[in-house]
């Protein structure tokens, strides 16, 4: 048997637009001369000539949200509540089984930019690939959005699920969805756009609350879907745990066995 391991993640890194303005991250490296101070401190009487090449250690100082980079977004950053009422669980309650799982690919790179998909859409996809869902496969959306990683227009780019979509997946007892885009939902520019028509607030982020009705977890920026089969692989990713939060970093990956 031959194992092949897919990287579904983005790195944190500087200068890489792939969130709003205001929203991304931080990080200051520390080289390993920069650090010797530090390391003297700990030992009185060392000097930076008793280290072997003068050097001490490399380290980083970042500055993120829970949001940045390939993430695990919990029940609670969508709403206080979940499941019709339930308090909403954080990043640190997620059952872990939810996060290694079957996965399942649909591939919706066709639809324009803030398209919001429908559940006959996901109907379509799943007859085309001859596929029924399970519970507790993790179901992501391939959209156009990750050709657009790191250019001006990623976070506006790819479609979103809507609040019907969202739920035909929960009510089959998917639990773990995702996405190549900024955001599980449509593009904030398009859904504005659509408000400004309507003034229904509804349009607002429907996909990410209809976890008020079945709680789940989703992951954002997610990249490679592109390169992976519609289903016969396994996806890993597990959140980093961050006490009470409304998501963590994970290293997603997707695993084939052949």
């Amino acid at each position: 048997m031959t194992r092949t391991i897919i990287d579904l993640s983005v790195p944190i890194e500087n200068g890489v637009l792939s969130d709003p303005p205001g929203y991304g991250p931080s990080i200051e490296y520390i080289d390993h001369r920069q650090s010797v101070t530090g390391l003297l401190g700990f030992f009185p009487g060392l000097t930076p000539d008793d280290l072997p090449d003068g050097e001490a250690w490399a380290i980083e100082r970042v500055q993120l949200t829970t949001h940045n980079g390939t993430h695990l977004d919990a029940p609670y950053h969508y709403a206080s509540t979940m499941d019709g009422g339930r308090r909403a669980i954080t990043i640190d309650e997620v059952p872990l089984d939810w996060c290694f799982q079957p996965g399942v690919k649909l591939d919706f790179r066709h639809f324009a930019d803030g398209y919001v998909a429908t559940a006959a859409d996901i109907e379509a996809e799943l007859s085309r690939i001859g596929h029924v869902l399970s519970p507790l496969e993790i179901v992501v959306v391939n959209t156009c959005a990750a050709e657009r990683f790191g250019h001006d227009d990623y976070v506006s780019a790819g479609c979103g699920m809507g609040r019907d979509a969202t739920l035909y997946l929960t009510e089959r007892g998917v639990r773990v969805t995702g996405t190549d885009g900024w955001s599980w939902d449509a593009p904030f520019v398009h859904t504005a756009r659509r408000y400004a028509e309507t003034h229904d607030a509804g349009l607002i982020w429907e996909g990410h609350k209809a976890g008020r009705t079945i709680g789940y977890c989703h992951l954002e920026k997610l990249h490679r879907l592109e390169k992976l089969p519609p289903t016969g692989f396994t996806v890993a990713c597990f959140p980093v745990n961050v006490r009470a939060a409304s998501a963590g970093w994970t290293r997603a990956v997707a695993i084939i066995d052949r």
